[in-house]
């Protein structure tokens, strides 16, 4: 019989691998894998807290303790750093958010033979897992389930409805996409829907954009203290954990400068925590290409004097040039995943000292950073973040200091 291999660690899919490059499925550090492939649990195996844990495609991690979790947080993140060339001098502790925290997500419905399926899809599969229960998602999103469900099989298509739970300031923000209202039954079983669930707001897309059916008042989201319109879709970190810990280093990162570039801004975010704190008169310019969510930057601005001003550009296609740049004390951006190429590219010619790189992608942001890095920048902060629990998916928040 072959001797027992020891798992070493995580690899990028979730998959425990031993010293010799064998991967194994659901298993973690510290495990044992003998000649058969049974595998001998270790210290940081831990009992998966969902009973949807193995087809449910959420999660992937349910089956380690925190420490298995943020060891493989940090490895993801200084891994990506490694391969491309930008070496943290200070990598700070890791941030993990707590079970049931997430606060907006897109699950999926189906109804076949006057009943519904409703939840995550199945790892690498269409299919649907009809949730029971779910471990990641705040209780306020995770409780309309049930009745999401029980409202498709009356009302859905046969097709796929694809379902949006975002949780603003005055409750379950609800986009149903692909979910026709066709007569009046189904549209008056939506608004009571709406009503007897005291949603925020209902939407429904059924090709041409989000339709507002249900809206009692304004919709908004509370940033460093001031309620931000939030047009339907718009895009919000996963946990509020995350986002508190993202915004603080931010905020001690750039504690001193006045003039600061927010580029990728979204809502304001980054913006309106960095308008409100800081030195006296520290303004902010916040630029983003989503027109909506420009908008609701720009309105929200003007009730705090001038502090953050709001611009509208495309950042991929026409990012701010080196002449513009060189005009900040530092900039902050947080881009999508395929990360900011040619901002960056404009970074590294211009004068800036200080640059804050939020991001969800450890590969495009290690890139960028290598970029920075060649052009006499060094990456002196670097906080590995884990907002989204048990799943491989990792982001950060660093920081790169221009070398006089």
């Amino acid at each position: 019989m072959s001797e027992k291999q020891e798992i070493v660690r995580l690899a990028a899919k979730g998959d425990g691998v031993t010293a010799k490059g064998a991967h194994f499925a659901r298993t973690v550090p510290g495990d044992q894998v003998d000649g058969e492939g049974n595998v001998i649990r270790g210290p940081h195996h831990v009992e998966p807290p969902c009973a949807h844990f193995g087809t449910c495609g959420g999660c992937q991690l349910q089956h380690g303790d925190d420490t298995v979790l943020r060891d493989f947080v940090r490895w993801r993140v200084v891994n990506a750093a490694a391969g491309q060339g930008p070496e943290a001098r200070e990598l700070l502790e890791e941030h993990l958010s707590p079970p049931k925290s997430r606060r907006r997500a897109t699950l999926h419905a189906l109804r076949v033979k006057g009943k519904a399926a409703l939840g995550f899809r199945e790892a690498g599969s269409h299919r649907l897992v009809n949730l029971s229960q779910c471990e990641i998602l705040r209780p306020e999103l995770a409780q309309l389930a049930a009745p999401l469900r029980k409202f498709v099989a009356a009302h859905g298509p046969k097709t796929g409805v694809d379902i949006a739970v975002t949780l603003s300031d005055q409750g379950v923000d609800l986009g149903l996409v692909n979910l026709p209202l066709e007569g009046l039954e189904a549209t008056e079983a939506a608004l009571d829907f709406a009503r007897d669930h005291a949603l925020a707001r209902m939407t429904i897309d059924q090709g041409y954009g989000a339709e507002t059916v249900w809206e009692p008042e304004p919709v908004t989201i509370t940033l460093s203290g001031l309620p931000v319109s939030m047009p339907a879709g718009s895009f919000l970190q996963a946990t509020d954990d995350a986002e508190a810990r993202m915004v603080s280093d931010a905020l001690e990162w750039l504690g001193d400068a006045r003039l600061v570039a927010d580029l990728f801004s979204g809502l304001g975010t980054f913006a309106f925590a960095l308008a409100s704190s800081g030195p006296d008169g520290r303004k902010v310019l916040a630029v983003e290409a989503e027109q909506a969510a420009h908008l609701a930057c720009k309105t929200a601005s003007a009730r705090i004097a001038g502090r953050v001003h709001a611009m509208h550009r495309d950042l991929f296609r026409n990012p701010l040039q080196p002449a513009e740049l060189s005009r900040f004390d530092a900039v902050l951006l947080d881009p999508p995943r395929a990360g900011a190429k040619a901002q960056i590219g404009a970074i590294a010619q211009s004068d800036v000292a200080r640059v804050v790189y939020v991001s969800c992608n450890p590969s495009s942001w290690a890139r960028d950073g290598a970029v920075l890095a060649e052009a006499g920048f060094k990456l002196t902060k670097l906080r590995p973040v884990g907002q989204f629990r048990w799943s491989t998916h990792v982001e950060l928040v660093s920081l790169f200091e221009r070398v006089s």
